[in-house]
């Protein structure tokens, strides 16, 4: 048979495809309030045509920004995001928007977070003045606390770069995961460092306060605090179950200690409640705490007796086009400068990608905030089950368009502050045919579990049964997942004795 020739054949084909700039506003679209400054700001700090917006008061030097870059700053209050051209129409007036609460009950403060965390301007009277945020005690850490503790030992050279050794292997909980052997390599000494010296440093770091700091187990660390129990038998006993029994511990299985130790349930279980208080993180008493603060991109305020959301001027940038720059470039425009034609375009696409997102962010927002009236005013309980499609038909979006202006953007309300996914949830049927969303049903658990008796607490099957006896079809094993999900310990280990 012969084998037939390659052919070429043209086809015309519809298909759909992402431009440059749809990839820019979509990437753009789904950062978070902290992504997207940062995004801004190294675009104001390489495109010429872009300018941050000044206001008359607003401060000039750049020393009193919050955010100083290298192209200006993102300013904190809130103003319109203009181009000074035809082509961004629409999007400001939602921006605009932001200054419309100044009456009644829903009155708006500008710039709420104005002098706070992040800004550089002194608190106190005049400039030059220490304000007692400017004099409070800075956090110095773990180490440099155990270091200024063991500089008042009277200690030898040796002994001290030991015991400094040993400090600075250890972890932000105080721990030394580092074992003994591998610090006596790294110590170069003459004459060599032996075990019995480095057991000895050691000994000196558990001294230390916060009581626990140099241990290198759980075990051992509630060990070194067991001299704060000043009950004898009481400490007696902690020691052997801690030493001994600490599955049983974790496990807080009280009738397996009681059966093992052949002591009553009631001592064992006053035992346990004060090794709880112990401290298995001492390390955490001194070092510096990790707080991250959360930006909210939307504020909701009630105003005049409907539920009104505003964009949070703190995270809108103010930044137009440079309108001298612009227009040099129109006049001598030609061939020679391409670059400079890319920069103007960008600057022009990134002025209507940050039009798109806020206006897009608030249109959505208003939208969650029409269909969830009842939470802000009830509660979890009163939650709707809501679906991306609900949103997106309302708004005038794809689905994946709301998911991405819902990821990482916050909603700050009387309250709470909570992601926008918060507010989506998939229906559970009811008895009656109805519908209610998971996040009130978790609200039913946590109730349930509120009230429940510490002798005899509810078990995720009995919850699921009294949920069933409420209307709520909901199978034990989804109980559960929402009990974890609350970070609620299991039964056996709510169960107090009496």
């Amino acid at each position: 048979m012969p084998i037939q020739p390659p052919a070429i054949r043209l086809e015309h084909r519809q298909h759909q495809t992402l431009t440059p700039r749809l990839q820019q506003a979509v990437r753009l679209l789904q950062l978070s309030s902290l992504d997207f400054a940062q995004e801004v700001r190294d675009v104001l700090g390489k495109n010429p045509f872009l300018e941050h917006e000044e206001t008359a008061d607003e401060p000039s030097d750049a020393m009193a920004n919050p955010l100083p870059t290298a192209g200006d700053a993102l300013a904190s209050q809130v103003a319109p995001i203009t181009t000074d051209t035809a082509e961004s129409p629409g999007a400001a007036e939602a921006l605009a928007s932001n200054s419309t609460l100044s009456d009644g009950e829903g009155d708006w403060d500008p710039n709420p977070w104005a002098g706070g965390v992040g800004s550089s301007t002194p608190r106190g009277g005049s400039e030059g003045e220490a304000s007692a945020i400017d004099l409070m005690a800075a956090d110095e850490g773990l180490r440099p606390q155990l270091h200024r503790q063991i500089n008042t030992r009277p200690l030898s050279d040796r002994d001290r770069a030991l015991v400094g050794c040993v400090i600075e292997s250890l972890d932000d909980d105080g721990y030394l995961r580092t074992s003994l052997g591998e610090l006596m390599a790294l110590c170069e000494m003459e004459p060599p460092v032996d075990m019995v010296e480095m057991n000895m440093a050691l000994k000196l770091v558990q001294s230390l306060e916060p009581a626990g700091v140099g241990a290198r187990s759980v075990a051992e660390c509630l060990t070194l605090q067991l001299p704060e129990i000043e009950d004898e038998p009481l400490r007696e006993l902690a020691r052997t179950i801690i030493g001994q029994h600490m599955d049983k511990l974790a496990q807080h299985d009280v009738a397996g200690l009681a059966r093992r130790l052949d002591r009553p349930p009631a001592e064992i279980e006053a035992v346990c409640d004060r090794i709880r208080h112990l401290n298995p993180r001492p390390g955490w008493q001194l070092g510096a705490v990790d707080v991250r603060y959360i930006t909210p991109d939307v504020i909701v305020r009630k105003v005049k007796g409907q539920w009104v959301a505003v964009l949070n001027p703190a995270i809108v940038p103010r930044v137009k086009l440079n309108q001298r720059y612009a227009e040099l470039f129109r006049r001598h425009r030609d061939n020679r400068h391409a670059e400079l034609a890319a920069h103007l375009q960008e600057a022009r696409w990134t002025l209507r990608n940050v039009e798109q997102r806020f206006s897009t962010i608030l249109s959505v927002a208003q939208a969650i905030l029409q269909r969830q009236k009842q939470f802000l005013e009830h509660g979890p309980l009163a939650m709707k089950p809501m679906a991306l499609r609900e949103i997106a038909e309302e708004v005038g979006l794809h689905e994946s368009t709301v998911s991405r202006v819902t990821n990482n953007k916050y909603m700050a309300t009387p309250a709470g502050v909570f992601e926008l996914k918060y507010f989506f949830s998939r229906p559970m049927p009811t008895a009656n045919g109805g519908a209610c969303s998971a996040t009130a049903i978790r609200g039913v658990i946590k109730d349930m579990i509120d009230a429940e008796d510490t002798v005899n607490p509810l078990s995720d099957a009995e919850i699921a049964r009294r949920l069933v006896r409420q209307g709520l079809t909901v199978a034990r094993r989804t109980v559960t997942k929402y009990r974890q999900l609350m970070k609620i310990a299991a039964v056996e280990q709510r169960r107090r004795l009496a």
